[in-house]
């Protein structure tokens, strides 16, 4: 089986060759910056305030409507932008059910840079 040709690890400044993404310790910085789910408050409130009601009311997809949904993703506005406005980030009216490729154009699309771009 072919492998695949290495390339520099993708963080600015460090020069280790990666088979691909980041390199391990790159990778393990991000992580910790980034923080947990439960740390970032998706934690048993999340889970069964918000998460489960919207995927039963929406057990297929709103966007594609073809698959079911496997995600509940904030809408129209973001968690963080919830909180930000005072308001209870875990109310099922704050969100939709997605299937995981409309999941992923969606957050590709809202939150530029990635995961760990400093202005998501």
């Amino acid at each position: 089986m072919p492998r695949r040709a290495m390339a520099i690890c993708p963080t600015p400044g460090c020069p280790v060759p990666t088979p691909g993404g980041r390199c391990p310790s790159c990778r393990q910085d991000a992580e910790q910056r980034r923080g947990s789910a439960r740390q970032r408050g998706y934690g048993r409130e999340h889970e069964t305030r918000f998460r489960r009601p919207v995927l039963a009311r929406d057990p297929t997809c709103v966007l594609c409507g073809a698959k079911p949904s496997i995600h509940a993703d904030h809408w129209p506005l973001s968690r963080r932008e919830l909180l930000a406005q005072g308001r209870d980030p875990n109310d099922p009216s704050h969100g939709r059910g997605l299937c995981a490729s409309c999941h992923a154009k969606h957050t590709a699309a809202a939150q530029p840079g990635g995961w760990n771009a400093t202005n998501n």
